[in-house]
């Protein structure tokens, strides 16, 4: 599970829409207190900042909408509560584009 913290515009096909998924994933973790993952460290990171995870959902659809993908998975804006600010890493800015130039991917980093 891996909620990136590098603008949606600088991540490849792969990355934008394994992210969008995996948010979805997560968003569903926290606002339905299910079990599966929820002391994963992604996990814990986004409890409380539900609203941050709201506006990076709505960052990462932009970018989608903007290379012609559709989008049809909104979340719902109610549970969107929490800080709007993600501050806390679990690992650096750097160490994020070093582990996507390791993958060889198109990310623009």
């Amino acid at each position: 599970m891996r909620i990136w913290d590098l603008p949606p515009s600088e991540l490849c096909r792969q990355h934008l829409l394994g992210e969008h998924r995996e948010l979805h994933a997560l968003w569903s973790i926290i606002t339905k207190n299910k079990k599966a993952y929820s002391n994963h460290p992604e996990t814990l990171r986004w409890k409380g900042k539900l609203h941050a995870l709201y506006l990076r959902h709505e960052n990462l659809v932009s970018e989608m909408q903007k290379r012609g993908y559709n989008h049809h998975s909104p979340l719902e804006p109610t549970f969107a509560t929490g800080e709007s600010r993600q501050d806390t890493l679990i690992t650096s800015i750097d160490e994020q584009k070093e582990a996507l130039r390791k993958k060889g991917c198109n990310c623009k980093i």
